[in-house]
């Protein structure tokens, strides 16, 4: 069976809109590299480059195609948020350590202008238009506001704005929300095109990519590793894994498998919007809503892009498609009668702690994953401290740096728990708790 049997295009606004990708071949024969890194998304990609910055020899092994993954479906937000929110970082771990991961978080929404400078990543088309949290109640707005005056206080944060709700209807169109808290950081991109022009720039500056390559296994040797793949092996000093919510597609990323959840996202995107429906979302932000089961929105050109969190599994779900579907429509009754032209899904990363996770299996094997949903910047980034870890230093990291796998507690249950809490979830929205 071939690889595009194996891993099919994806239905997407992204695939449809895309760049044409870089020519990549698969890995066929025997090789000798320094690093061999599986997984061709944004993670693999950041850290070969920073492997390769710093003299060593990188080969990028992708089992399809580069940002088939959550790398080239995500809805392309760019923020400095993590799932878990900094003053419970401060209230666990002190203050300090919410003060290194903010720095981390704001310095990965940073490195996004650094990638889309050095490699003419135009067709990325990365607008700094910030982001709006979009509260559905008057508890959900009082916690985003609290979180926001703390961070304030405590961080120095100058760029959230707490929002009325005539402010919120004002720009989003929707008379759905409260009030809200604007983040005038980060903003959007096409992922698939980021993607796509980040592997090209990686391919000019001499670094081997190889797509349709899925790794087989990982054999210890004296010196290092083997990798074996369909058609090929790589003899390297060591190895990154940075597979994240696709860790299951071989065995060969067995030990990390465990350490995350694979989660299911879905995403709709309507025809092209005309006359007042063009007033929506009309500063073109990222707005995510204040739900426990999480619903995003954006424009996309003068497409609307509407996103939530779905069922656990890895196949889609036409019933979770028609309740995204109608939720689009309860916040925006405007669109009613606006056709979908695209519906698509990928798989979210859950972590046992809500942090992405970079850390050592053993003195040969490195992972990164774990990005929690909110992952577009920080994946990106993370491959600059990948990079340093492979070469024996300890980057100031805070939470995101595991000492130990941190794998999630009763794995065999991750199903039907996953699916108890979801439905938990669903039932305190929807009576509005």
């Amino acid at each position: 069976m071939t690889a595009r049997a194996l891993f099919p295009d994806v239905a997407s606004l992204w695939q449809e809109t895309a760049i044409d990708p870089p020519v990549l071949n698969p890995l066929e024969g025997d090789h000798q590299y320094d690093v061999v890194i599986v997984g061709g998304g944004y993670t693999g990609l950041s850290t070969a480059r920073y492997l390769a910055a710093k003299g060593l020899s990188p080969v990028v092994l992708e089992a399809s195609r580069i940002g088939w993954g959550a790398s080239g479906r995500n809805g392309g937000v760019v923020s400095a948020k993590y799932r878990l929110p900094l003053s419970r970082v401060a209230a666990r771990h002190g203050l300090e350590m919410a003060q290194i991961m903010r720095r981390l978080s704001l310095e990965s929404v940073e490195h996004i202008e650094e990638l889309v400078t050095a490699y003419s990543l135009e067709a990325a088309q990365y607008r700094k238009n910030g982001s709006l949290h979009c509260a559905h109640n008057a508890t959900s707005l009082a916690y985003c506001a609290q979180e926001a005056h703390w961070l304030a206080a405590e961080l120095g944060e100058r760029s959230l704005h707490v929002m009325s709700a005539r402010q919120m209807q004002e720009e989003t169109g929707s008379p759905d929300f409260v009030g809200g808290v604007l983040d005038t950081g980060g903003g959007l991109l096409h992922p698939l095109n980021f993607a796509r022009g980040f592997a090209r720039g990686l391919k000019a500056e001499g670094i081997t990519l190889s797509e349709s390559s899925p790794v087989t296994g990982i054999r210890r040797v004296t010196n290092g590793v083997v990798v074996h793949t369909s058609h090929g092996t790589v003899t390297a000093k060591q190895v990154v894994l940075a597979t994240n919510g696709y860790s299951t597609l071989t065995s060969a990323t067995d030990a990390v498998r465990q350490c995350v959840v694979p989660f299911r996202s879905a995403m709709l995107a309507t025809e092209p919007l005309t006359g007042q429906e063009l007033q929506l979302l009309r500063h073109a932000r990222s707005y995510t809503e204040t739900r426990r089961m999480m619903r995003w929105f954006r424009m996309a050109g003068d497409r609307l892009l509407y996103g939530g969190r779905g069922a656990f599994g890895t196949d889609d779900s036409s019933t979770a498609y028609e309740a995204l579907h109608r939720a689009m429509i309860k916040q925006f009754p405007t669109l009613a009668e606006t056709a979908i032209s695209h519906r698509w899904s990928g798989l979210v990363a859950l972590t046992v702690d809500s942090v992405p996770q970079v850390g050592r299996l053993d003195d040969r094997v490195v992972y990164a994953m774990g990005y929690n949903g909110t992952g577009v910047a920080m994946s990106s980034y993370i491959g600059k401290h990948v990079a340093e870890v492979v070469t024996g230093s300890a980057p100031e990291l805070g939470l995101i740096w595991a000492d130990r796998v941190r794998r999630i507690p009763f794995y065999p249950l991750r199903v039907p728990v996953v699916r108890l809490v979801a439905g938990w979830y669903q039932f305190l929205d929807a009576i509005g708790r």
